[in-house]
């Protein structure tokens, strides 16, 4: 009898790279991985299906008697409910409990980051690292009030500046309070309009102290203990709101104060920013803390003399994520991509040092790194790989330069070794990035009249239609960038204006959307007429995800410029998360919808397997708030809800008519403050 010969091994199913993508060097290096045999999150994504209970919420692992699974019948619910985990726990308690344990890692994240900053600022008041200094100290004394810290002092009788340095003290005193404070609510929830903050207060969800809030969660999610899911979301709320109004806020601010309070600026964006004859540093991650010094090495006569020593002309720093968008809104330094491109840099064979920090880091960087000669750096105590080629320098900031410099000096070693196989896309696009709630103001009304009501004044007669926020990540469950640049560029032809943060703002800036000149071929006839006025791009570049507290400060402004209600719930106003995948995305989006915005996220929500919990996101929230939850994977759907919702407000503000132009003279001008 002949022996049995196995059957050849079926090939790996790999990504097409035109459905992967709809960006073009994204599609390159896709097919330069496939040659190399090198495996990207784009192949695992075909290989790798989904939990179908899991994407419905309601499977609970959250004790060893589960995991509990229970699925949506196929015909849907026909009268009572009666699905049950072993404890009795129902559908609706099952995708609560999951859905408010996103929030508190969510806001956990991007809180915890907001500690590491406030940490450091302490450090520079207390002049303990000569590394960071006080950058923008009129960014320091507008928000030395909120924490009760004087600005001033009376020496014999006469009203004096305090010192900076005391200030800053003060400040950071307060500050780091307010993730463990026993007492009160979180001190920058009175930044938000009178009538929002007496909502919180009515539903008493305003936030107590951020790891409070945090821990809540945990507990009341642990077997046994909240099974309403009404109260559960209370709490999901408080913790979103002290992650919005508190933790990503706090790192906001205080990272403008030691590195300057952005404005906008031109840089590019996509991997082409790469340079195959210069020594090619890639920062990813969340944090600025090391980037920003990293900036200062690259740029020092002394990195870049070493670098010419080992042959390179110069260095080219880029970045991957929200670190990229922290130093390019600061720095102009260029992103070389977003989330989905992160193992892309690598494969281009020219990148010499990968340094990441923390959150949205591929461990399969490690593996990628394998092939290649790139040196990839862990920088962060919380935030190790297990591969034995990963480095670890863990970050002082006592130590910032010295680290920064050793990291550099690393890369530039690392430059003679790659292989003669360098292959780097030639795409890469213009960008205007670093706006702020300052800097509009600015740009809408100059040095002495800076002031939103340019901004009101263009919504009420039409121009401007409406205002959105487009934010968040990309998810290889979706086609790379396509939601996001759809749904933009359906906006503003509707004449919406956009506020952009995170790899949402990465993307646009990767498809020539931020640019002034973008507006003419991508705008309707009014925001067009807005943006080559004043001169700026349609979509506004905002910063990095914990920059979204800069779009809830900007809703602000425009209720106090007045004109357009007196809540942020009566702005025609809209929120966008269309490729959303971490549970940064979900806490984001709690504290938008809590604090009066529509929003609507793409790809799906993990809701389908509790409709009245769903409900109660998609329609009760509205009631309650004045914001809710919906969701759209169909991006021209998506957007034209947002447009719908827009149109809603415009409606019962009474400005949905267009409003006939009047020539105003001197005493009408007089009048509304103009003069």
């Amino acid at each position: 009898m002949a022996e049995a010969t196995k059957a050849p091994a079926k090939a790996p199913k790999l990504a097409d790279p035109m459905e992967a993508s709809i960006e073009v060097s994204t599609q390159e290096m896709i097919r330069r991985a496939q040659k190399l045999q090198i495996e990207t999150v784009f192949d695992r994504a075909v290989t790798m299906k989904p939990c179908a209970i899991g994407m419905q919420g309601t499977c609970c692992k959250n004790c060893a008697m589960g995991p509990c699974r229970l699925p949506l019948p196929k015909n849907g619910i026909e009268g009572e409910d009666t699905r049950k985990g072993l404890c009795g726990a129902t559908a609706n308690t099952i995708a609560a409990r999951n859905f408010i344990r996103m929030i508190a890692g969510g806001a956990a994240a991007h809180s915890d980051h907001g500690r590491g900053v406030v940490e450091t600022f302490l450090a520079v008041a207390r002049k303990e690292t000569k590394d960071y200094t006080i950058k923008d100290p009129a960014k320091l004394i507008q928000i030395a009030p909120y924490f009760n810290v004087a600005t001033t002092i009376e020496v014999d009788g006469k009203t004096l500046d305090r010192d900076l340095y005391e200030i800053a003290l003060g400040v950071g005193e307060a500050a780091i309070a307010e993730w463990g404070k026993s007492e009160g609510t979180l001190a920058y929830l009175k930044r938000a309009p009178a009538k929002l903050q007496q909502k919180w207060e009515e539903q008493g969800v305003k936030p107590r102290a951020i790891d409070r809030e945090i821990v809540e969660i945990m507990h009341r999610t642990h077997m046994g203990v909240d099974q309403d899911y009404k109260n559960l979301m209370k709490q999901g709320t408080r913790a979103s709101l002290a992650d919005g109004w508190g933790g990503a806020m706090i790192a906001t601010d205080l990272q403008d104060v030691m590195f300057g309070s952005p404005s906008p600026l031109q840089s590019e964006a996509n991997l082409g920013i790469m340079k195959e004859d210069h020594v090619n540093i890639i920062v990813h991650g969340h944090e600025p803390l090391l980037s920003e010094m990293i900036v200062a090495a690259t740029q020092s006569q002394e990195m870049l003399d070493y670098a010419k020593e080992h042959g390179a002309k110069g260095i080219q720093l880029g970045g991957i994520c929200c670190t990229a968008n922290e130093i390019l809104q600061r720095h102009g330094v260029p992103p070389a991509g977003n989330y989905l491109q992160q193992e892309l840099a690598i494969i281009t064979g020219a990148c010499d040092a990968m340094v990441v920090d923390v959150q949205c880091v591929f461990q399969n960087l490690a593996n990628v790194a394998k092939c290649f000669h790139t040196k990839l750096i862990t920088t962060h105590p919380i935030a190790k790989m297990e591969q034995e080629n990963v480095i670890h320098i863990e970050f002082d900031e006592h130590y910032a330069m010295q680290d920064a410099k050793r990291i550099v000096k690393m890369a530039i070693e690392n430059f003679n070794n790659r292989s003669a196989d360098v292959m780097i896309p030639q795409h890469k696009a213009k960008q205007i990035a670093g706006f702020g709630v300052e800097s509009i103001k600015y740009h809408l009304g100059g040095s002495f009249r800076g002031d939103y009501y340019t901004l009101n004044d263009n919504i009420i007669n039409g121009r401007i239609r409406g205002i959105a926020g487009v934010v968040g990540c990309n998810n290889a469950r979706t086609k790379h960038n396509e939601e996001h640049i759809t749904i933009i560029k359906e906006l503003i032809k509707n004449d919406v204006i956009v506020l952009t943060t995170g790899c949402s703002a990465i993307t646009a800036g990767i498809h020539g959307l931020l640019t002034p000149e973008a507006a003419a071929v991508h705008c309707g006839p009014g925001l067009a007429e807005v943006c080559e006025t004043v001169g700026i791009p349609p979509v506004l570049h905002l910063g990095s995800c914990v920059d979204n507290s800069r779009i809830l400060l900007a809703a602000t402004e425009v209720v106090n410029a007045g004109g357009l209600g007196d809540d942020i719930s009566d702005l025609p106003a809209a929120g966008s998360a269309p490729e959303w995948m971490s549970e940064k995305a979900i806490a984001i989006g709690q504290y938008f919808v809590a604090s009066g915005v529509y929003t609507v996220f793409g790809y799906h929500m993990p809701l389908e397997g509790a409709p009245v919990f769903k409900d109660h996101l998609y329609n009760d929230m509205e009631k309650i708030y004045g914001g809710k939850w919906d969701c759209e994977p169909d991006p021209i759907k998506h957007a034209h809800k947002m447009i719908a919702h827009i149109d809603k407000k415009r409606k019962e503000l009474g400005i949905d008519k267009a409003r006939e132009r009047v020539l105003m003279d001197m005493a009408d001008r007089q009048a509304l403050g103009m003069d």
